[in-house]
């Protein structure tokens, strides 16, 4: 690893004096860093400053300092492009982050000395057709939902799992999830918790209006068909709870694995069950 890519929330309590740090920390071990222009002009470092679109092409990993929110953007950015990406916490749960702010040290010897596993998490995407041509194509690291806006109003989905009839979900919408994603939004609905080495998807009604509507379970390889029904045009679809597009009465969304997975840079020892327990919890591994 001989170059490092920083990209910043600044929004976050002492942002750019850790990102100052970290780039100080970064060169002391004879590597180089850029930042995007932003982190850069906040660290008075100018000079360092490259624009997102050329990391690609300039740097070996990426440093995302931030909360998921946060790196769950810049993963479907970078994700194209195969880069590895560590994660600082500078949020709350931080279930995507691998380092925390108090050990920049140890985090840059370790990324340095190649101390480290990649990981390969599944992403999946969802096309939106409208009258039989495409109108929308959006990729997730977490989750492709559909559903209603307004409070009161409801969504019926009828939904398909190669070309096979599911169900018919009544209620707020539908999740369709990564196992990343399987400890977020899926999990408020009542979704299971999925290690996120399986290849699965997903499917968490969101307020179903009846009982016998469950989460369910599908393979990877299979393409989730989802026909938006509803008597108003209040419906959309968002990925990653981030980006956001408007639905029509009507649309077909399509959603299967991506093409693109997301590479996570993890310490060894730092075991799934582990981080599990610690965030969902609050307590320490043993």
């Amino acid at each position: 690893m001989q170059s490092v890519g920083l990209v910043v929330n600044l929004d976050k309590p002492r942002a750019a004096e850790i990102a100052d740090t970290l780039v100080q920390c970064i060169h002391a071990r004879g590597r180089d860093a850029v930042l995007d222009p932003k982190a850069a002009e906040a660290v008075r470092r100018p000079d360092l400053g490259l624009a997102l679109e050329a990391f690609p092409g300039r740097v070996d990993v990426v440093f995302i300092l931030g909360g998921d929110g946060t790196f769950l953007g810049y993963a479907r950015r970078f994700a194209p492009f195969g880069l590895p990406l560590l994660g600082f916490n500078l949020g709350h749960l931080g279930f995507l982050s691998e380092a925390e702010p108090e050990d920049l040290d140890q985090a840059v010897d370790r990324v340095v000395r190649g101390d480290y596993e990649l990981e390969h998490r599944m992403m999946i995407e969802a096309e939106v057709r409208r009258g039989g041509s495409t109108v929308h194509h959006l990729s997730a690291l977490n989750d492709i939902t559909v559903g209603k806006g307004a409070l009161g109003r409801m969504a019926s989905l009828r939904v398909e799992v190669d070309g096979q009839y599911v169900d018919q979900y009544a209620g707020d919408g539908l999740i369709v999830s990564t196992p990343t994603g399987s400890t977020a939004y899926s999990l408020s609905c009542g979704g299971p918790i999925v290690a996120p080495q399986a290849e699965v998807m997903l499917l968490t009604p969101i307020c179903p209006h009846t009982l016998s509507t469950r989460p369910m379970i599908v393979p990877a390889d299979r393409k989730v068909r989802i026909e938006a029904r509803a008597n108003h045009q209040d419906l959309g679809l968002s990925a990653d709870g981030q980006v956001s597009v408007r639905l029509r009465v009507g649309d077909e969304v399509l959603v299967q694995k991506s093409a693109h997975c997301t590479t996570l840079i993890k310490w060894r020892e730092r075991q799934f069950f582990d981080v599990l327990r610690q965030k969902l919890r609050g307590v320490e591994a043993q």
